[in-house]
């Protein structure tokens, strides 16, 4: 499980668009690592769209903002297009780094339990090691956390 102090697990994703992103692609930046369960869906639609709505605070922080969820890149593209989003959305099908990050989790709604990203957020500093970690985050307060920490 990734901590505040750890160095950020490096990772190797395709996005919306097939392209293959890596952590290590972005040293030197600050870099908003953000896992949400599922595209197309109420809380992570307000969580993205509020990303989408503070890009001017998150490049004036230096920060390149990552949504990772376990959806196929058909799905992500669609999210992508519907919600205008304007940064790159990878796709973690086999969760594999979610398990890095210690956010595939088992989850229970209605009686039932199951696997599924935890949303949480990670923010890592330019020398690649994690600087603040924001478990279980409520996706109308994501912003609000993040660009705090990131100023801070």
């Amino acid at each position: 499980m990734a901590e505040q102090g750890d160095r950020a697990p490096d990772f190797e994703l395709p996005d919306q668009d097939g392209k293959t992103h890596k952590l290590s692609d972005y040293a030197g930046k600050n870099v908003v690592l953000y896992f949400y369960p599922k595209a197309l869906t109420s809380g992570c639609t307000v969580q993205a769209c509020g990303v989408r709505d503070h890009t001017a605070d998150y490049e004036h922080a230096n920060a390149v903002v990552l949504g990772v969820s376990p959806d196929p890149q058909e799905k992500l593209r669609e999210f992508a297009d519907k919600e205008h989003l304007q940064f790159d959305l990878l796709g973690d099908e086999d969760h594999a780094v979610a398990e890095k990050y210690g956010v595939w989790v088992e989850k229970s709604m209605y009686g039932r339990t199951y696997w599924g990203f935890e949303r949480s957020t990670f923010v890592i500093g330019p020398d690649g090691k994690i600087e603040h970690v924001f478990r279980k985050v409520k996706p109308v307060e994501h912003d609000d956390l993040v660009l705090a920490a990131l100023s801070g």
